[in-house]
């Protein structure tokens, strides 16, 4: 049986590590990718060069035994540091307990170490230009067209996964075959954002400090900077579409760009060399959320990572939640092989309500991020919090830690205590009942107490 021809569209990072795990597993493992080799070809072209790696994301690198690889080409984050508009930062630490921050990693590097070492299995075939149209549900067969010979062809599998991004083929194909009640819908945010760069200085280093995550937040739109190894940082504007006061729309020539950046984020204009250019030649990309179920048809296809469940980047979370589909299918490979009906229905009955989660976590952070992150209510939050967590490494994880540093605890879970905890607190804090200046085992009582009883409350509403 393990003989089964697998077929996978689309060799992105959830891709390719589905394909490396599948081949150590010994299946036969064929994948179609549309783009050309990013080891041999340059197409980031001004889109998420670089990503936030955390725990959850390690686990399913560790399960393919790549951990250690992913861990040399990352750059470690504590915590964020936020810029105001005169150029003063304050930092915010992501946790209290030693040892835990996220990662800087490039996605290319990334995506490219994880085909190089697909390449070592020779039950395993990565073909690139090669784009999928269509996949017919009742031969299970995929359609392709080849970039370079621009000719068409099909391919017929046991087995077919979309790990083909937000605008997925397969996915597609559901909607389109109208062979089950398929619900899909896809939310985009008035926001959209892109990219720039703070080059390196002259000597290679990093201009600015590499380990936080730089955010300048400003109320509706924001700033936020991630270092390279290179030393230089990927920088990403997100800004209203055509709405508000600011919005791409109206930054429609080289003195608007310049007098937006100078107004708003002067300290990062400064280490920004050709801002109009690059604001010219890179894309202005969209944010989005997509949600569908369901995600397989039998045992014969199943969608993962973007493909099911696309969320917005303000979690680092897209690419560790694409990861963690592997490792939770992997779980079911082992425990009903083969029986790929079995594994697809458990699959989804496993992770469909962390999925929803991790989505709505992502779009509740970008607010946080861009505005609250500079309130004083919240600032306070994050000094108990912190507290806390130095304190009680055991006892306290906060709603960023319980979705970021614990890989062994489902979104949906980190997602329903995570909210409780920050209501008790800011339920407290504006009522007096807690201060910062609180014994933390005082703070730890009350805020568990509180937590609890938010929880009680929220199951009687049936809020979870």
């Amino acid at each position: 049986m393990k003989q089964q021809n697998i077929l996978i569209i689309g060799a992105g990072l959830c891709g390719s590590l589905l394909a490396l795990r599948l081949a150590q597993r010994g299946y036969n493992v064929t994948v179609y990718e549309s783009r050309p080799d990013l080891r041999t070809t340059d197409i980031s072209a001004g889109r998420s060069i670089n990503l936030a790696l955390s725990d959850r994301g390690f686990k399913a690198l560790r399960l393919a035994g790549v951990e250690d690889k992913a861990r040399d080409i990352c750059i470690p984050m504590i915590g964020r540091l936020m810029h105001d508009k005169e150029g003063n930062t304050f930092p915010s630490n992501y946790s209290g307990r030693k040892g835990e921050h996220i990662n800087s990693i490039s996605r290319g590097d990334l995506n490219g170490l994880l085909l190089t070492e697909a390449d070592a299995y020779d039950n395993l075939t990565i073909h690139f230009n090669m784009e999928c149209t269509r996949v017919d549900l009742d031969t299970n067969t995929a359609f392709f067209i080849n970039h370079v010979t621009k000719k068409g062809f099909n391919v017929e599998a046991d087995v077919i996964f979309g790990t083909d991004g937000a605008g997925s083929e397969l996915r597609k194909s559901y909607y389109l075959e109208r062979k089950f009640l398929f619900s899909y819908s896809q939310q985009f945010l008035t926001h959209g954002y892109k990219e720039l760069e703070i080059p390196a200085s002259k000597d290679g280093k990093h201009q600015i400090s590499k380990d936080y995550l730089h955010i300048w937040p400003r109320g509706d739109y924001m700033l936020i900077a991630l270092a390279n190894l290179d030393g230089s940082f990927t920088v990403t504007l997100f800004l209203s579409h055509e709405e508000g006061e600011h919005n791409f729309k109206d930054l429609s020539s080289d003195e608007k760009i310049n007098d937006f950046f100078l107004q708003q984020f002067p300290d990062a204009l400064r280490l920004i060399p050709n801002i109009a250019e690059e604001f010219a030649n890179n894309p202005t990309g969209a944010l989005g959320t997509v949600k569908c179920s369901p995600w397989y048809y039998k045992g014969k296809t199943l969608l993962m990572g973007d493909a099911a469940h696309a969320v917005v980047p303000f979690y680092g979370q897209g690419m560790n939640a694409s990861f963690e589909d592997v490792t939770v299918l992997d779980g079911f490979i082992e425990t009903y092989e083969n029986d790929w009906e079995t594994i697809f229905k458990s699959y989804q009955k496993a992770r469909k309500a962390d999925a929803d989660a991790i989505g709505e976590l992502a779009e509740e952070n970008y607010y946080e991020m861009r505005d609250h992150v500079a309130n004083p209510l919240f600032k306070e939050k994050r000094k108990i919090e912190m507290t806390l967590e130095q304190q009680f490494p055991n006892d306290y994880f906060s709603k960023y830690s319980l979705v970021t540093f614990n890989e062994n605890i489902g979104y949906h879970e980190a997602m329903t205590r995570g909210r409780a905890q920050d209501k008790a607190i800011l339920n407290m804090l504006d009522d007096g009942t807690i201060s910062p200046n609180d014994s933390p085992k005082d703070l730890l009582e009350k805020v568990k107490k509180e937590t609890l009883a938010i929880l009680q409350d929220d199951k009687v509403a049936g809020l979870h």
